[in-house]
């Protein structure tokens, strides 16, 4: 029997066989298109568009760099900006709870994206401090965004879906992007919006593990 595929193919025209991913199987753009059109929640959302990943991902960065100033590391950044960018290669998110029932071979793919991601952009590993602050502002996100983009109440959050922090009253991507507080962008616009912050911290990081296998290639 032939060995087992599944193939994607990308914007780019590069195509990504999500069973066996390696770090030259994308684009920068094609992540930050997968992560724009890649929904939270489900897909449910109490305004006119869903909130994506990527928009997703710019909040919890912004957010980290306010609370924590101290970790001022483009590599720690770029970290931050990914932690779910195998979601956008994948074109799912699923919702916490959900995950537990999706079995081994689901955790394992999802693995092989991380791992084929760290590769990629030379991510340094999690300490224990860096990961309870990551966790810390991503759980505030998701407070903020059952409440201010889903229609949970405070107090739902609290007791049904059992996140224990205060939704934020203010935007953090207000103050960077204008518009409307809390309001998903549509698709492009995170897409575009996603992709300049991402090359931003590429470009000021030393990115020695994209280097040297950028290198490999030539």
């Amino acid at each position: 029997m032939a060995a087992a595929r599944a193939w994607v193919r990308l914007l780019s025209g590069k195509r990504l066989d999500l069973l066996n991913p390696t770090p030259f199987d994308w684009e920068d753009e094609d992540l930050a298109v997968g992560l724009a059109r890649t929904y939270r929640w489900g897909g449910h959302s109490a305004w006119p568009l869903p909130l994506s990943v990527a928009q997703h991902s710019l909040f919890v960065l912004q957010l980290r760099r306010l609370r924590s100033p101290e970790l001022k590391d483009a590599r720690a950044d770029l970290r931050e900006l990914l932690h779910d960018a195998d979601e956008g290669l994948l074109g799912f998110d699923s919702i916490s709870p959900l995950k537990p029932f999706l079995g081994e071979a689901y955790h394992q793919l999802v693995e092989r994206l991380q791992n084929a991601i760290c590769v990629r952009y030379g991510l340094p590993a999690w300490t224990v401090k860096e990961k309870r602050i990551h966790k810390e502002a991503d759980r505030v996100a998701a407070a903020t965004e059952a409440v201010r983009v889903v229609g949970w109440t405070e107090e739902e959050v609290q007791r049904v879906l059992r996140i224990p922090y205060e939704p934020l009253t203010k935007d953090p991507l207000l103050p960077l992007y204008g518009g409307t507080a809390f309001e998903p962008w549509p698709p492009q616009v995170a897409a575009e919006r996603f992709l300049a912050e991402l090359r931003a911290l590429i470009q000021t990081s030393s990115q020695p593990g994209r280097k040297k296998h950028e290198k490999s290639l030539t």
